[in-house]
């Protein structure tokens, strides 16, 4: 029973993070929103501990950050971030992809492509925090089949630190008529894993990042807040 009791506001914390989490994710709670304990203890009907802890948690994962004046909010957009998250998950998921492709199953591509399907269906239909999910699940199939899990691990929370900049760059993308950016990369890169191709797969996730680093850029310097 005392093992019980204790886990109970572990637990509850845990459940309020996991919310706040999602709602970052989804853009629910955009780039630069303030973090009210009050607000948010009532929004998800809590007493105020365990939205402290969670939003702590949410500045160690590196989402939520504290302003003068303001508290916690929402980690804002940068462009100087942007540049080094990117540069990062280049120099990662390049290795990954290279990896991947050399040993990935048939049945391993027909995963990915499965996904790749239900991404294209996201597109369709403007749902961005799904096509998003389907791309990194697509994408996960080919860097688990590298063999090394911590790797995939750091790509993960790589993806959750930079997911606000995936949802402005997705947006911005879906708004532009005849930019196939969002699909493209990610057929190729079936395409190369099905021949085991890891030259192929390297240069095809090279090229996406390098992508979507000049698109969020670019996206970004044009927002008054832009740098």
């Amino acid at each position: 029973m005392a093992i019980s009791k204790r886990a109970e506001p572990a637990l509850l914390t845990d459940q309020v993070y996991a919310t706040i989490h999602e709602a970052i994710l989804n853009g629910d709670l955009p780039a630069g929103s303030r973090l009210t304990v009050r607000e948010l203890a009532e929004q998800v009907g809590t007493s105020a501990m365990p939205v402290r802890e969670a939003i702590r948690r949410l500045e160690e994962a590196g989402m939520v950050e504290r302003q003068p004046h303001r508290g916690a909010v929402v980690k804002a957009l940068t462009l100087e971030e942007l540049v080094h998250v990117y540069d990062i998950r280049r120099l990662l998921e390049v290795e990954a992809a290279r990896l991947g492709a050399e040993r990935i199953t048939a049945e391993d591509c027909d995963r990915m492509q499965a996904e790749y399907d239900l991404m294209r269906e996201a597109i369709d239909d403007h749902r961005v925090p799904a096509l998003l999910d389907h791309d990194e699940a697509m994408l996960a199939i080919l860097y688990n089949a590298a063999g090394n899990p911590f790797l995939v691990q750091v790509i993960r929370n790589l993806w959750l630190q930079c997911r606000a900049y995936k949802i402005v760059g997705a947006t911005g993308t879906l708004e532009t008529p005849g930019d196939d950016s969002l699909w493209r990369y990610q057929q190729d890169l079936i395409a190369a894993a099905r021949h085991n191709d890891p030259i192929g797969a390297a240069a095809v996730n090279d090229a996406s990042l390098a992508n979507a680093t000049d698109r969020i850029k670019a996206l970004l310097a044009a927002q008054p807040s832009g740098r």
